[in-house]
């Protein structure tokens, strides 16, 4: 493994965390609506995850998940239960004001980052393809360490940034003139979301 060959991923995986997707999406809307440190606490959550999903990809869990589908199906409909009943959850408080709506703790934040990622098998088959193409064969046991800490960085320092950036007094007035529809709009998404991950084959 090279310098190159880790630049690489990081490329890819900053184009992964860019995209549209409900880890964004939940990271998002918890720094405008929950405050900074709620927001960072998601992000670790989210990425502490993703990274443990690399770590299986590397490790060959695909292949376990094509040996055993219903370990699969399984881990796939609790990811898309979560992300609806997320989507519910920020449906209902669209309407409440922010000090009136429930504000969630740093330790939620956390552990519902790391479920919306954990329920999420398809991350575990995205890695494993991008890896393969990415990284030699034959890692050894420092080379996958380096990958799966170096993966787990950058999505912290990803959604580090973005809680800060979005945590700031213009963004939150923003949000708060708009709370009802941004709410509605993230529910919405989520709520697609979960539906496309229960419905995909």
């Amino acid at each position: 493994m090279t310098a190159l060959d880790l630049l690489a991923f990081n490329a890819i995986l900053a184009a992964a965390i860019l995209s549209p997707g409900p880890a964004l999406l939940f990271a998002l809307r918890t720094a405008l609506a929950d405050g900074r440190g709620a927001g960072v606490a998601a992000g670790m959550g989210l990425g502490l995850v993703a990274a443990g999903w690399t770590l299986a990809a590397l490790l060959g869990l695909e292949a376990l998940f094509v040996l055993f589908p219903w370990a699969y199906v399984t881990l796939k409909l609790a990811g898309a239960a979560y992300l609806l009943y997320i989507a519910w959850r920020m449906w209902r408080a669209a309407h409440a004001p922010l000090a009136a709506a429930t504000r969630r703790p740093r330790g939620r934040a956390f552990l519902d980052g790391a479920l919306i990622n954990l329920g999420n098998p398809k991350s575990v088959l995205f890695a494993a393809s991008v890896l393969v193409v990415v990284f030699p064969k034959g890692l050894s046991a420092h080379e996958i360490a380096l990958i799966v800490g170096n993966h787990m960085i950058v999505e912290w320092l990803f959604y580090a940034g973005f809680a800060t950036l979005l945590s700031g007094a213009s963004a939150r007035r923003a949000y708060l003139g708009a709370k009802p529809w941004i709410d509605r709009a993230a529910a919405l998404l989520l709520g697609a979301l979960g539906l496309k991950l229960l419905l995909s084959r």
